[in-house]
């Protein structure tokens, strides 16, 4: 029986599907988290082989002694994973301290994580990039400000999602940026006019998809955490070829292998002649984890699959057990509502009038509200023109 190491299987709450599937493929599935183990969701328990917890996952000492623990007590560790991006690096330390090769180790995680460095490997793709400068002193951006024009958009080359990114549209602004940004690296790049699409994938361990889709944010991720805004964004009823295109590229430019992974593209809204005609596709940055929140459930909804499965089948046997064919397909919408606007259909009119296409409603934790909104709602839909009346509908105000 392969030992399976999952790290913070409690979050985001959704995950223990991930653990029940490893479990029905035969998988030790062993988890270490800092929630009490009275506390965790009773599908989380049964799906479980064992738990250790600790105080902090913040402790890498303490983290790698529960591994050190659950080694000596169920013998070597095969696979160890969160798939969570503020562990990845985390996880990459513990499997090269315990010679766990089925994933990435330290020595891999430069590309996959600073975005200055993941230009490379998009040239390597033949896909292009915005171009970009690291911060390192205020003479330096003026040049290249000088260079591209504003606006210009600063963010930490190494960070989650869409904290501390902002939009620098003229001198005062950069100066106040100066003035108040912290210590850690920021990468500067030029203003995209562009909709962001993603592939995500499932990657067995030769490099090939095992189950590919893609979704498109409707409005910047930057903007609505920066402004409070609602958050809306879909899974591709049909991935377009060209996005899968350049998502094979991109998985096969960085090696990657055995894992989920969420690709971020720009599909360029104007022509733009530094970068391109409309309609082209640039890279922006790669995430090796599945997409955030409910996307997952999303994923499934959509395809009429189950990704938990598919994942949990490419770690245990390397393949897919579960067909694709003749399965129906639908856009998944998510619609995220900020608290405090006054909107023309309440809960209870939402419900009623989606019915059965409502897959998921509910409140967003606090840790996920700044990107995705104070309450969600999920509906499948058949047609464009279905999907932009389910949005306008959900976001129409007073």
């Amino acid at each position: 029986m392969k030992n399976f190491v999952f790290i913070s299987p409690n979050f985001p709450t959704n995950y223990w599907k991930f653990c029940a599937e490893l479990k029905r493929n035969g998988m030790n599935v062993l988890g270490i988290g800092d929630c009490p183990y009275d506390q965790l969701m009773p599908e989380l328990k049964a799906s479980l082989n064992e738990y250790y917890k600790v105080s902090s996952l913040e402790n890498y000492d303490e983290v790698y002694r529960a591994v050190a623990f659950l080694t000596y007590k169920h013998g070597k560790i095969d696979w160890l994973e969160s798939n969570n991006e503020y562990w990845l690096e985390r996880d990459a330390a513990l499997r090269t301290a315990f010679h766990i090769t089925t994933g990435f180790q330290e020595s891999d995680m430069e590309p996959v994580k600073y975005k200055s460095a993941m230009k490379a490997y998009y040239a390597k793709a033949g896909i292009k990039t915005a171009r970009w400068h690291l911060v390192h002193d205020y003479t330096g951006c003026k040049d290249f400000i000088a260079e591209v024009g504003y606006p210009v958009i600063v963010k930490p080359d190494n960070g989650v999602g869409a904290s501390h990114t902002y939009k620098l549209k003229n001198d005062d602004e950069l100066n106040y940026f100066f003035a108040t940004k912290d210590d850690v690296l920021y990468i500067m790049e030029e203003f995209v006019n562009g909709t962001v699409h993603t592939y995500d994938g499932v990657i067995d361990a030769q490099g090939n998809p095992l189950f590919e889709t893609g979704n498109v944010t409707m409005d910047s991720i930057m903007d609505t955490v920066n402004t409070n805004g609602n958050s809306c964004y879909y899974i591709e009823k049909t991935l377009p070829e060209a996005m899968r295109d350049v998502g094979r590229r991109t998985v096969a430019a960085f090696g990657v292998k055995s894992r989920f992974v969420h690709l971020e593209f720009f599909v360029l809204n104007e022509d733009q002649p530094a970068l391109g005609k409309k309609g082209d596709i640039l890279g922006l940055e790669v995430n090796m984890r599945p997409s955030g929140g409910w996307s997952a459930d999303m994923f499934n909804f959509a395809n009429s699959c189950d990704v938990y499965k598919i994942w949990a089948d490419m770690v245990a046997f390397n393949r897919r057990t579960v067909p694709d064919e003749g399965k129906e397909h639908f856009y998944c919408c998510y619609c995220g509502r900020r608290d405090g606007k006054n909107f023309v259909l309440d809960h209870d009119a939402i419900m009623a009038k989606y019915g059965s296409r409502m897959k998921m409603a509910q409140r967003v934790p606090k840790a996920l509200s700044g990107a995705m909104a104070d309450m969600m709602y999920m509906c499948n839909c058949s047609t464009e023109e279905e999907k932009a009346e389910y949005y306008a509908s959900l976001l129409a105000e007073k």
